[in-house]
């Protein structure tokens, strides 16, 4: 008997190779899985009638045709269609036949840890999973974090939502406040213009007045001020005798130098840079020398920043015969002062700063941190008012003692200085006109200052004002007021 085996990793392969070799007439005797795939058992077809006949011989039947098997139109991997043996043989018992199982004929077994770790293929596969980068993946979201995430991406598009209208709102507002300031300013300038009109009617000595004020280069403000002492009914001259009255009461000005020179004490000239700190620092110095002599005095400079500034006091100290001494910080000047006790005036020069510097403020820490130092302040004469304002602003403080004005000599109105020493009531001390060492510094003579300070723009000035243009001016000056 020609028992056929054949062995492959799956029933579908066995079986191909079945057909191939035998036909599709072969006889299947057995299947079975086996390690490393499925064995089959088969026998030729022609090999059937040498089979021993397990049955009682019986009795012929009658001759009957031969009825072909039923041809099943399923897969030839499963079912193997066979012809019918000849009538003449006998059919052998046969086992029933038992199908390969599909999970194990399908699917390869699962190889050892041992078999995995010999295949160098395996081995170069694993390695280079190893080796290459894991993709940028996000990480899954847990069900918990899933609706917190949607909530904050929720809560962030509605901040900037909500970030963006308020922008809206704010641009709709600063355009509705600018259109509102136009509208206001445009309305007062009306009003002003109206006001200036009924002013001219029942007072126009006293509108008058205030055009030459305006025209000189004194504020709105303090212009409506001094206009009030005139009456309404006030011829030219009186109007402006009036007004100059009003300014001379309101100046606080030095009388003589027994105010300062007799007194004594410690004083620092402050000012912005160029204003004339050290040569009013020798004047001064000059005019203690006549008086009290040169023993009695000393000199001290702070200024280190600007080139020849010290050895420009110190020429004026040996043309004196006066001591000057430099300092560097607040300490230097302590112990320089403390050692300075026994004179009777001691002078100090700075460093001009700018109003605007953070330096002013660190320069009055250091004079008060000295001890008892006073200040005066130096004021350009030739600036405009609004200038010398900030300069006031930023030198104000405790121990300014009062103001000098200089370069009252290439002024061509003292209007805007004497408006800030009246509105900021500062006392005058003195008056600088010329570089002349002590020659050029003067006790204010009020007469003088006043006529400098109201004196008229000539006709065809382009300073002068024409018409209601000064009514303009005031309502101005009334905005920034």
């Amino acid at each position: 008997m020609n028992v056929k085996r054949y062995f492959a990793r799956t029933a579908r392969e066995a079986l191909r190779e079945l057909k191939e070799e035998l036909g599709a007439d072969a006889i299947v005797l057995s299947n079975r899985a086996v390690e490393g795939g499925v064995e089959i058992l088969a026998l030729p077809s022609d090999a059937v009638g040498s089979l021993p006949s397990t049955r009682p011989a019986r009795a012929p039947a009658p001759a009957a045709a031969p009825v072909a098997p039923r041809v099943e139109d399923a897969d030839d991997d499963y079912r193997v269609s066979l012809r019918a043996a000849p009538a003449r043989q006998s059919a052998p018992v046969m086992r029933p036949f038992s199908p390969p199982r599909v999970e194990q004929a399908d699917y390869p077994p699962p190889r050892s840890r041992a078999s995995v770790a010999a295949d160098p293929w395996a081995e170069a596969l694993a390695a280079a999973r190893a080796a290459a980068p894991e993709p940028d993946r996000p990480a899954p979201l847990r069900e918990s974090e899933a609706p917190r995430r949607a909530s904050a991406v929720n809560e962030q598009r509605d901040s900037r939502e909500q970030d963006a209208r308020v922008r809206e709102l704010q641009e709709a507002n600063g355009k509705l406040m600018a259109e509102l300031s136009g509208i206001r300013g445009m309305i007062e300038r009306q009003l002003a213009g109206f006001a200036w009109g009924e002013a001219r009617r029942h007072a126009p000595a006293r509108a008058d007045l205030v055009g030459e004020l305006l025209e000189a280069g004194f504020s709105a403000q303090l212009a409506r001020r001094l206009v009030e002492a005139i009456a309404e009914d006030a011829s030219p001259d009186a109007a402006r005798g009036a007004v100059k009255n009003a300014l001379n009461r309101e100046l606080r000005a030095l009388s003589s130098d027994a105010d300062l020179i007799d007194r004594g004490g410690v004083y620092a000239l402050v000012g912005p840079t160029g204003v004339g700190k050290t040569t009013t620092t020798a004047k001064l110095a000059a005019r203690c020398v006549v008086r009290h002599g040169a023993d009695k005095l000393a000199l001290i400079t702070t200024d280190g920043y600007r080139i020849g500034a010290q050895e420009q006091l110190r020429i004026y100290g040996r043309i004196l015969g006066v001591p000057v001494f430099s300092v560097r910080d607040a300490a230097d000047l302590r112990q320089t002062l403390a050692e300075l006790r026994n004179k009777h005036m001691v002078l100090i020069d700075t460093v001009g700063v700018s109003q605007r510097d953070r330096m002013v403020a660190e320069q009055a820490a250091m004079l008060l941190g000295a001890g008892n130092v006073r200040r005066l302040l130096l004021l350009n004469a030739t600036c405009r008012g609004d200038t010398l304002d900030d300069v006031v602003r930023a030198y104000k403080g405790p121990g300014l003692a009062g103001c000098i004005l200089t370069k009252v000599d290439e002024a061509a109105s003292l209007a805007p200085a004497i408006d800030v020493a009246v509105r900021r009531e500062l006392e005058l001390f003195y008056v600088a006109n010329g570089q002349r060492v002590p020659e050029d510094l003067h006790l204010p003579n009020r007469a003088y200052l006043l006529h400098r300070a109201m004196r008229e723009q000539a006709e065809g000035s382009p300073w002068k004002l024409q018409g209601d243009e000064a009514g303009l001016m005031l309502a101005a000056g009334g905005l920034g007021a």
